[in-house]
């Protein structure tokens, strides 16, 4: 199923019909093509659609994608990015024309995705123990010699249930042994006695290949400086344990990986330490929300923060609804809710107002203080103007959720200009 490079299917996305499946586009628009639609160059708040409407940033995204690609390449990082922030094809394929390795995902059908829009390289950070998954990775790693893709494993039972499912492929699959980041963390074997039993059944799997280890650091206890690059530490220590015993014989490369979005100023410095390993080392970033960036969590943790001589990131997303209600001078509702924002660890943030027909201006004296399935609860101070039909502009927080609620999002210029559409896959 995979195509050369992806532009086939990229090409397939631009002839989809624009209709009542894709929430705050044009009525008009229904019946054109994404490309017919795109190249109307409509304006987000005088072309049609409707509210509410979620847009990205032309000019951001763009800036956010050249500031981790230069990033990267400065601290001597491959980088496969959370590809399952964003499910976007598209989105995939412009990290990897800024220099990514491949993609991070996290579920089979993730993978599926990614291998129909041509992505040859995918690190999976889960343990995969679903045997129809993995035949299919088989056949696709069977049928394409180009097709890499690193699993996680932290459990000889998984390493098991893996090898039993992989009977009689034709290559082995490449693993990491993922080492938690401590007591009560998520995934991950425990100990470090516990990766090296995780790592002797891999070397006793015929249809494994032991390429490496990984970890979160975004799991780690209280995290903190000191405490998240003593668990890197750890991670690395494991590295060169694992070589040391010969461990990584049947591997082209030894893969460290680590690096959410909060904590890779740390990854970076502590990869820096690496030592000299038997093979080559590949020292894999996966750091993803940076893309869309955020108004809310990834804004208050960016790296970016603690490290401001390496750039800043900017907040791409921006959510538009419209004021249906204004039942008294302390209180309004707009018609975004659950289904539109990203709630899970910050509410939306009124951000600016856009009057009927008039200038934008910033949302002075108002506040988002709660969502219901399809309104924001607004607590507007005195000093708030705002009225029935004024459009409201919110930052959202954690892209992670944010994307998976719009499958065809328009990405605008500033000037209000949609240039193009980006299409997801949850």
């Amino acid at each position: 199923m995979a195509l050369d490079t992806g532009t086939e299917a990229l090409a397939r996305l631009a002839e989809e019909h624009v209709d009542h499946r894709f929430k705050g586009l044009p009525p008009d628009a229904h019946g054109l093509t994404v490309a017919e639609l795109a190249a109307q160059r409509r304006n987000l708040f005088t072309g049609g659609f409707t509210t509410p409407v979620l847009a990205l940033s032309a000019e951001r995204l763009a800036h956010n994608l050249a500031l981790m690609e230069t990033y990267a390449a400065r601290h001597g990082l491959a980088f496969a990015p959370h590809g399952k922030t964003s499910m976007a094809p598209q989105l995939f394929h412009r990290q990897i024309e800024h220099g990514a390795w491949g993609i991070t995902l996290a579920v089979p059908h993730q993978v599926r995705v990614a291998r129909a829009f041509g992505i040859r390289r995918v690190f999976l950070a889960n343990e995969l123990v679903d045997a129809a998954a993995l035949r299919w990775i088989a056949a696709e790693q069977d049928a394409d010699p180009d097709f890499r893709l690193v699993c996680y494993v932290d459990s000889v039972r998984g390493v098991e249930l893996m090898d039993a499912a992989l009977e009689g492929a034709a290559r082995p699959l490449d693993v990491v042994v993922e080492l938690a980041a401590g007591e009560g963390a998520r995934t991950g074997a425990r100990t470090e006695a516990q990766c090296a039993a995780v790592a002797d059944a891999v070397t006793a799997a015929p249809a494994l290949r032991l390429a490496g280890v990984a970890g979160y650091e975004g799991e780690v206890p209280d995290a903190d400086p000191e405490r998240v690059r003593a668990y890197l530490r750890r991670l690395v220590a494991l590295a060169a344990d694992l070589d040391k015993q010969g461990r990584f014989g049947g591997a082209d490369e030894i893969v460290v990986s680590a690096g959410g979005s909060a904590w890779f100023d740390a990854v970076a410095d502590v990869f820096a330490e690496v030592p000299a390993l038997s093979r080559p080392v590949l020292k894999l970033l996966r750091s993803g929300a940076y893309v869309s960036h955020d108004d809310g969590h990834y804004r208050e943790l960016t790296p970016f923060n603690r490290v401001p001589e390496e750039g800043a990131l900017e907040p791409a997303f921006r959510l538009w609804s419209q004021v249906v209600s204004r039942p008294s001078p302390e209180q309004a509702f707009t018609n975004a809710g659950k289904r539109d924002a990203a709630y899970d660890l910050h509410l939306p943030f009124a951000q600016v107002i856009r009057p009927g027909g008039g200038a934008e201006r910033p949302a002075t004296g108002v506040t988002v203080t709660g969502l219901s399935d399809q309104h924001a609860w607004l607590r507007t101070a005195a000093e708030a103007d705002l009225a029935v039909g004024d459009w409201v502009g919110m930052g959202l927080s954690h892209p992670c959720t944010s994307f998976d609620k719009w499958q065809l999002i328009p990405v605008a210029e500033a000037d209000g200009t949609v240039v193009e559409y980006i299409r997801t896959y949850f």
